[in-house]
């Protein structure tokens, strides 16, 4: 599978430089950083990449977490470990054996928060896992480019998995799923209009670990335009008004 290491908003250039220089190591060139947010491109980048500015200067920049997303076909979340988690949490090792699974050219993107407070719940739910570096509790915060490091050598490694032969679904076309779901369920009442990100987030985590395949993905799309349609033509010829008096 093809790396990818998305940054959103970084704040110091000299990480941008040493991600950069890590990537290099292991042999990634890949790498992607999301938002509007003032990042220069200075001596300071320049000195931490050391060797590899090339990676800083072609590195692509788009405004939203979802454009650099779109034709993935695995994303992680990487987060600080909580006492209290909702998601599951894979580790470096573990998502290596995920990626194992996909074939060469299916994309793989590992989304890195910012420095001081790391990504938005929001952001997080974009992705289909979410991953952490597992840390001693006395002193749990990582540098950027050191998280980043450890999950470039655990890709790095030449690991054997079980052949998937079925196309892991796009994330453009997952973005699409989660919109069309979250529309029906809004509309059937099971998510709360004052707030229904919080229960649709962790439908959105339970759905993410099935790692669905680009045909499973379509026919659940298809299914909730079917059923969405069945409910209009119901409502229009009044069967659902009858169903409701016969109860």
């Amino acid at each position: 599978m093809k790396l990818r290491i998305v940054l959103v908003e970084p704040h110091e250039a000299g990480n941008v430089g040493a991600v950069a220089r890590v990537m290099k190591n292991f042999g990634f060139d890949d790498l992607w950083i999301v938002g509007t947010r003032g990042q220069r491109v200075d001596q300071i980048s320049e000195w931490w990449a050391s060797g590899a500015s090339s990676l800083v200067h072609g590195a692509k920049r788009v405004e939203k977490l979802e454009d650099a997303l779109a034709d993935c076909h695995l994303s992680i979340a990487t987060t600080a470990v909580r006492a209290r988690q909702v998601f599951e949490q894979l580790t470096p090792p573990t998502v290596a054996e995920l990626a194992a699974t996909f074939e060469s050219d299916q994309q793989l993107a590992i989304v890195f928060g910012r420095e001081e407070w790391g990504l938005r719940n929001e952001e997080i739910a974009l992705c289909m896992r979410t991953a952490s570096v597992p840390t001693s509790p006395e002193f749990p915060t990582m540098n950027l480019a050191m998280t980043v490091g450890v999950f470039c050598y655990e890709m790095s490694k030449e690991r054997r998995g079980v052949v998937n032969e079925s196309e892991p679904a796009p994330g453009e076309l997952l973005q699409r799923l989660h919109e069309r779901a979250k529309e029906f369920l809004l509309e059937i009442g099971f998510l709360h209009q004052t707030n229904p990100d919080r229960m649709f987030n962790e439908l959105r985590a339970l759905a993410g670990r099935a790692l669905l395949s680009k045909r499973e993905a379509s026919l659940l799309l298809a299914l909730l335009g079917q059923v969405n349609w069945r409910i209009r033509k119901a409502e229009g010829s009044g069967e659902g008004r009858e169903a409701k008096g016969e109860e």
